[in-house]
């Protein structure tokens, strides 16, 4: 068998890839990546390879969410027509990062976290990007509680006489029920339902909108692509940014569903195998499939927010904030449909925000064991003690973000700092990714010349928004 750390450029043995001071641990084999089972041999053709699809179905319930229903809503709202192609540039401009560091994942056999650890630059026992990521854990959760507060007023929409505050509570404890399984495929099922009842809503009641006084018209659409920036709105605009289409957290959350979908155990790591190259390249067009569904579902949802938000609420002038964001986030629906709407509305935003909670804190959880097996805690072989992890995490991270919502209750505010948090460390993964496919990457599965390429670009673009969060944000 090849060594994992090994690469063969047109059959010819390369010599291993390593940084001089790279812990022992990163040479262990990975049982969680791949399993002990066979290989199997990629679908072929479109119909049978959607038989493989499922991580976007998870990874969207997570991207429609806050971001979505309350930022890009907000920022509608705020701004209006002329930040729609902020919006699109902001959804779309993730989706390659998060195909191409998937591509390297399946392919090599790493977790995420395995990855990033592997990348030059100071180590303090482990790399800076693992320290990096460790920071980001608080922002994750506050933003979560932030999720969980919205999903909370969303309920109490429906029940009014509920208290939002036992609302939210009583969601963190179904959100830690269902969590405490640590199964894929529970949540991929959950997962579904919810995306699908959300999407669908959103999409009506936005072409619905075209028969009231709060249509868009052809001029309304080519103002906003006249691309002016609302320097005003600059703050809401970055945090948008950062938590629209598929933020830092989701794209490495993505690279972990695809594993436990069970992708990299489908290409095998032998690479010896001269059916290898031929398999790996087999799934990861099964990936990229996957990802085109993701960028589909997710601007399906996140435009007709948009929209909805600029032609509704920046018309009525109104700002969602505070305890009353779930309900004038509500008019989007109720001034185009008729108050009945109300409940459509309610039923849509819960689904969202808990669907959103759900995977969030579901990919949390399969972060904190490689943190600890890269820290030396425990050994990478030991998957009792990473599955026990995982369902701790998923019980008691709802409790936290439900703490950081009674001291905070504005789930604009909480999911900002979130956003923020994910804007900063979204160009540490495009280079990342560029580095990880250039220096470990098997030739034979890279990407093209032209992927490259684009994958610079989008590495400046968010190297630009990461220092400008950096410089009117954080400083």
């Amino acid at each position: 068998m090849a060594d994992r750390d090994g690469e063969q450029d047109d059959g010819a043995p390369r010599p291993k890839l390593a940084l001089p001071d790279e812990p022992p641990a990163l040479a262990i084999r990975d049982p969680y990546t791949v399993g002990a089972g066979p290989p199997q041999a990629p679908p072929v053709g479109l119909l049978q390879r959607v038989r493989y699809l499922g991580p976007s179905v998870v990874i969207s319930g997570t991207i429609v969410g806050s971001g979505e229903l309350i930022l890009t809503s907000s920022l509608g709202a705020a701004a209006g027509m002329v930040a729609l192609w902020w919006v699109l540039l902001s959804c779309w401009s993730k989706s390659l990062v998060q195909a191409e560091l998937t591509r390297y994942v399946i392919a090599s056999g790493d977790t995420y976290l395995r990855a990033l650890n592997r990348l030059p630059g100071p180590r303090l026992r482990v790399g800076w990007p693992i320290w990096l990521g460790l920071l980001g854990f608080l922002p994750s959760i506050m933003s979560l509680g932030g999720i969980l507060g919205g999903a909370g007023q969303a309920l109490t929409l429906i029940a009014p006489e509920l208290d939002s505050l036992w609302a939210t509570a009583l969601i963190a404890v179904a959100t830690s029920l269902i969590l405490y399984t640590g199964s894929y495929l529970r949540l991929e099922r959950v997962a579904m339902v919810l995306v699908m009842a959300f999407t669908l809503g959103t999409l009506i009641t936005a072409v619905t909108m075209q028969t009231t006084e709060f249509r868009i018209s052809v001029e309304d659409l080519a103002r906003g692509f006249t691309f002016e920036f609302p320097v005003e709105y600059l703050v809401l605009a970055l945090a948008a940014y950062g938590y629209t289409g598929v933020n830092s957290g989701e794209v490495s959350a993505y690279t972990y569903w695809c594993v436990e979908k069970g992708y990299p155990s489908f290409i095998g790591d032998d690479r010896d195998d001269p059916r290898w190259p031929e398999r790996a390249r087999g799934w990861i067009r099964v990936v990229h499939l996957d990802v085109w569904v993701t960028l589909v579902i997710l601007t399906c949802a996140t435009v007709p927010f948009f929209l909805l938000g600029a032609g509704v609420l920046n018309t009525l002038d109104e700002r969602p904030q505070g305890l009353e964001t779930i309900a004038v986030l509500s008019n989007m629906f109720t001034r185009i449909l008729g108050e009945w709407a109300l409940w459509l509305f309610a039923g849509a935003a819960f689904c969202i925000l808990f669907s959103s909670a759900v995977a969030g804190i579901g990919g949390g959880s399969r972060f904190l064991p490689d943190y600890l097996i890269e820290l030396g805690v425990f050994e990478r072989r030991n998957m009792g003690m990473r599955r026990a992890i995982i369902r701790v995490y998923g019980s008691l991270v709802p409790v936290l973000g439900f703490v950081f919502y009674l001291g905070v209750q504005n789930p604009v505010s909480l999911v900002s700092v979130g956003a923020f948090m994910a804007a900063i460390f979204l160009p540490v993964q495009s280079g990342a990714t560029l580095w990880l496919q250039r220096a470990r990457m098997d030739r034979r599965v890279a990407p093209s010349p032209g992927v490259r390429a684009a994958l610079w670009l989008t590495f400046a673009f968010q190297a630009v928004m990461a220092l400008l969060v950096i410089r009117f944000v954080v400083l």
